[in-house]
């Protein structure tokens, strides 16, 4: 995970500062040259269970008073230890600004919440949420078209794949690739599979491998060749002398 700061001022782009979640979970005070006020992280969840106040209870009291954090409990939850398990970190920072050192609010930022909270500092709009870490590639992929084709009478998957469009300004590629069971799209070190697709077959779901060592097997198979081919001709090589020795 990582606590995206976006600064949207901009019409053409946006600016952003990833900060990842171990610096969340060590660090109190989190200051970046980049940004005009920095952070104060008041809590830290690595797992939790988000409740509106009016469920939690007349006890409960939520750990923001910024967005929509402060109409939220937060209840911390042990790790998650399942198969089909996952943790919901969650936190709440105070932004305070660096000239005045005025605090611009805490805000609750968590995996369990949509869309990034927004604020202003330093005459430029802000965002922030707690979201998956990126990686940032020089190319770019593009869905263009999902396929799911079931058994007939059933809701079975006989067969889904993925037309994407592969764009590498870098290496003049521009191409377009299909990526169904057992044909993985390979590119630049990496490996995309098709592992899945949402319900209403409304987005598909590739998994990205990244396996430096993929060499490795086909390296053991040639030694492997090399072995046998040597203990095979070393075995002919002395059938053959015994052969000519017989004869002569």
């Amino acid at each position: 995970m990582e606590l995206a700061v976006i600064d949207t001022s901009s019409k053409d782009f946006d600016q952003v500062t990833a900060i990842p979640d171990n610096v969340l979970r060590h660090n109190r005070i989190i200051d970046h040259w980049s940004l005009p006020f920095h952070f104060v992280v008041r809590n830290y969840y690595q797992n939790s269970r988000l409740k509106m106040l009016s469920e939690a209870g007349p006890s409960a009291r939520p750990v923001a008073n910024q967005g929509p954090g402060a109409q939220i409990a937060v209840e911390s939850a042990p790790p998650a230890t399942g198969i089909d398990e996952r943790d919901v970190p969650t936190a709440a920072v105070e932004a305070v600004g660096n000239d005045d050192g005025r605090s611009l609010g805490t805000w609750l930022v968590s995996d369990a919440l949509g869309a990034p909270q927004g604020f202003s500092c330093g005459g430029r709009t802000w965002a922030i949420a707690l979201r998956t870490m990126r990686y940032y590639k020089p190319y770019s992929i593009t869905l263009q078209k999902f396929t799911h084709e079931r058994y007939a009478g059933t809701e079975i998957p006989k067969n889904f794949s993925s037309k994407v469009t592969l764009i590498d300004p870098d290496r003049s590629v521009n191409r377009d690739i299909l990526i169904y069971m057992n044909h993985p799209l390979r590119y630049r070190g990496e490996t995309f599979y098709q592992a899945g697709f949402q319900k209403d077959d409304s987005a598909t779901i590739l998994q990205v491998v990244h396996n430096p060592t993929f060499v490795a097997p086909y390296v053991a198979c040639l030694i492997v060749a090399a072995g046998l081919l040597v203990q095979f001709g070393y075995h002919l090589v002395g059938f053959s002398r015994k052969r000519r020795t017989a004869m002569a």
